[in-house]
């Protein structure tokens, strides 16, 4: 956690566009938090810096953020990392595809380090809206997003590291970082603490800001919660509260649910913003790093040919597995899978974050969080899970009725049950779920392993160029690495961290 929870500053951010799109934004000047966080408009600008800070979660023009698609999607059976002989496998994208990653990791340092500026900077407005004075219903809502964030962050930490710190208030110095881990039943206890409060402070979607958390986006991460903790009652209760609250809706066309001109739609419950303000400087990259590496990206339509993606191309690469996961007539597969072809090979690429750019590399997708397909089907296992499969059939047909499919022919629970995975591997294949899906559900192990006797009988099916082939030691998927290592450098800089068993 070290010093990205140390407070003594803040970053402050001004709005440079409209309103809603509210973290169009410039950095302009460092101010001590003493002299700050007086009045509603700087709780404003501090706000943003929280939200902000989801950028380097899921990744910006820096790239910090490449730990979410390599720990959240490269990690499972959906997407692997096309190794590029020019690079050798850096920044540990193929080390961790493989199940061969380790302490040292940068794509690890980067998920851990995000998730806590976050943190740190959401304790800060918390703390600091005790002692302000003007309007309760604003106040409210700035302590329901610094509550939001903080509890996403958190349930992110938890769910790869498993034991994290848990730091709730600002730190203002080196030694109070020096914390121990805290136990993960005491986190999700916070997690869920902050996620409730969260949800009676916000407002709807329908009066909230665009982009901004809302009581449905704090509920759904509620729900989430239950459903990794396997408490299915309490899961469905709240996932029907979203479905009954009317403020969501499926998109119909399902490649318009991720259309940069179709922002925090009607499915979407919570997504992280960016914008192609090239002098704001937070714009999205992600559509070039899925591509294959290309000599000239203008070979995708929409994007400029004045440059390469060089060696950081192949990211996020869909697997002969997820191809052959959608059935015939699944409008999902276009929308989310197209080819190119390189030195006369095709190679896939993930196309939902495919919308062009005017201008290498800026690009102007938001990352999806929470959609409402995901309460769907959420709601659909919840009620499988408790014996109630005939409820949970109706929601799953909505999902794929909008995908152009029949509902499913399977009744009974376990049939059920494989029936929810294989609509959440195709709806979500790119958005960083699937990873965690199948550790939540203690397939993991048994699916991956499975995938790495594939991938080493056939490496050049799984995109290996001639002469490379998996480690002898990789794919060998055992129960220590269903979460991640904590960082090594963060360990050398606290000596109250211990490591995860295994690593």
């Amino acid at each position: 956690m070290r010093k990205y929870i140390i407070a003594a500053s803040v970053i402050l951010l001004t709005i440079t566009s409209c309103k809603k799109d509210f973290l169009n934004l410039t950095p302009i000047s460092n101010i001590s938090a003493t002299n700050f966080y007086k009045t509603e408009s700087d709780f404003t600008q501090a706000n943003i810096g929280v939200y902000a800070a989801l950028q380097g979660v899921y990744g910006n023009t820096a790239l910090p953020g490449y730990g979410a698609w390599i720990m959240g999607e490269m990690r499972s059976d959906n997407t692997v990392f096309i190794f590029n002989t020019k690079d050798g496998g850096q920044l540990g994208r193929a080390d961790v595809d493989e199940f061969i990653d380790n302490t040292s990791q940068i794509a690890t340092q980067s998920k851990y380090t995000s998730d806590y500026v976050i943190i740190g900077r959401a304790n800060q407005v918390l703390k600091s809206l005790e002692s302000v004075t003007f309007s309760d219903s604003s106040k409210n809502i700035f302590k329901g997003e610094s509550l939001f964030l903080r509890a996403l962050a958190y349930f992110d930490l938890v769910q790869y590291f498993g034991d994290v710190p848990l730091q709730l208030t600002p730190v203002t110095t080196y030694a109070e970082t020096q914390t121990p881990r805290t136990a993960k039943a005491t986190v999700y206890n916070q997690i869920l603490a902050d996620a409730t409060t969260a949800a009676a402070l916000l407002p709807a979607k329908s009066v909230q800001q665009a982009g901004r958390a809302t009581s449905g986006a704090a509920n759904m991460l509620l729900a989430n919660v239950y459903m990794v903790t396997k408490d299915w009652a309490k899961a469905e209760t709240l996932l029907k509260s979203i479905v009954s609250s009317g403020g969501y809706s499926l998109v119909s066309d399902y490649a318009q649910v991720f259309s940069p001109a179709n922002k925090n739609n009607s499915e979407s419950i919570f997504e992280v913003q960016y914008s192609d303000n090239a002098s704001a400087g937070v714009y999205s990259v992600f559509a070039y790093l899925f591509l294959p590496t290309l000599a000239d990206p203008g070979v995708i339509p929409g994007f400029p040919s004045s440059a390469t993606n060089g060696s950081s191309g192949g990211w996020n690469t869909p697997t002969p597995d997820l191809i052959a996961a959608y059935e015939t007539g699944d409008k999902r597969k276009e929308a989310t899978i197209a080819t190119v072809t390189v030195s006369n090979t095709t190679y896939p690429y993930l196309k939902k974050y495919v919308h062009g750019a005017a201008v290498f590399p800026i690009t102007n997708d938001n990352w999806p969080v929470y959609r409402y397909s995901e309460v769907l089907l959420f709601l659909a296992e919840a009620l499988n899970e408790q014996g109630k499969t005939g409820e949970a059939i109706p929601y799953i047909t909505q999902v794929r009725a909008r995908a152009g499919l029949t509902p499913i022919t399977v009744t009974d629970q376990a049939s059920v049950r494989l029936a929810i995975e294989h609509e959440r591997q195709v709806e979500f294949a790119g958005e960083n779920k699937r990873w965690l899906d199948l550790v939540r559900t203690d397939r993991a192990i048994t699916v991956m392993n499975a995938q790495g006797v594939k991938v080493k009988a056939n490496p050049a099916a799984y995109y290996y160029p001639q002469g490379i082939v998996p480690s002898p030691v990789s794919y060998n998927v055992q129960a220590f690495r269903l979460i991640f290592p904590i960082p090594n450098r963060e360990i050398s800089l606290n000596p109250k961290l211990t490591q995860n068993p295994g690593y």
